[in-house]
């Protein structure tokens, strides 16, 4: 049967997984497999797996409860190997590089900010600040335009679009990157216009927090800035 790997951790975290079940139908149960400064916590993976809400809830519960003991290299949902000797022969191979990245998320915990303006609210900033969309959109509300206007009005708008989002998320970073150890930015989807991981020491989550706080306030009420955390490092991994 194949192998299920939840995380990497030093050998020295003390690895409570009392009460805690693996991914699976039934659960299946939780143990260590150990080199000589490392341990990955492991279990018998599922013939199919697939993220349900148990195994999603069971993969997380279990990083959860490591992170409250220490440092942690979460794997993302869905990882497999073929044994516990091939989990210990890559904790082996790799164990000054996984060592050195615990260092690194050492006292640290991922926020995920995600951030969208209100698409109607951002055509009437372009609409009242572009003079060149301006007047395009009155010539064609007169009813005399020639037909192209609408579309080089429309590539107008989805020009000034991109340029104004990229120096929002620009806006963004600038504000909350000085209380982040490092950050992982991501391809932003649907209306957002940044999609961004924060690796946040423990002892900077209050000034960021508030720093993402006042960030909201100062963008206002067309700005949807969404933020989750403390989450485990999976982007920092």
């Amino acid at each position: 049967m194949s192998v299920y790997v939840y995380s990497i951790l030093a050998a020295s975290h003390p690895q409570d997984l009392a009460g805690l079940d693996g991914v699976g139908n039934p659960p299946s149960e939780l143990r260590t497999v150990q080199s000589k400064r490392l341990s990955a916590v492991v279990s018998d993976a599922p013939e199919e797996l697939r993220p349900k809400r148990r195994d999603l809830a069971a993969h997380q519960a279990v990083q959860e409860r490591l992170m409250a003991g220490g440092t942690v290299l979460p794997l993302q949902f869905g990882f497999t190997t073929t044994d516990d000797e091939a989990v210990r022969a890559v904790l082996k191979e790799r164990e000054d590089e996984f060592t050195e990245r615990l260092e690194a998320l050492a006292d640290c915990a991922e926020y995920h900010l995600k951030a969208a303006e209100d698409e109607d609210a951002l055509l009437r900033q372009i609409l009242t600040e572009s003079d060149q969309a301006r007047e395009l959109n009155e010539q064609i509300r007169s009813g005399n335009a020639s037909p192209e206007l609408p579309l080089a009005l429309g590539e107008l708008v989805s020009q000034e679009v991109q340029a104004r989002q990229e120096q929002l998320a620009a806006g963004v970073l600038d504000a909350l990157r000085g209380f982040a150890r490092e950050e992982s930015i991501s391809a932003p989807t649907g209306n957002d216009f940044l999609s961004v991981s924060f690796l946040v020491e423990q002892d900077n989550e209050k000034s960021f927090l508030g720093a993402q706080r006042d960030l909201a306030k100062e963008l206002g009420e067309d700005f949807d800035l969404r933020l989750l955390g403390p989450l485990p490092a999976y982007s920092f991994v």
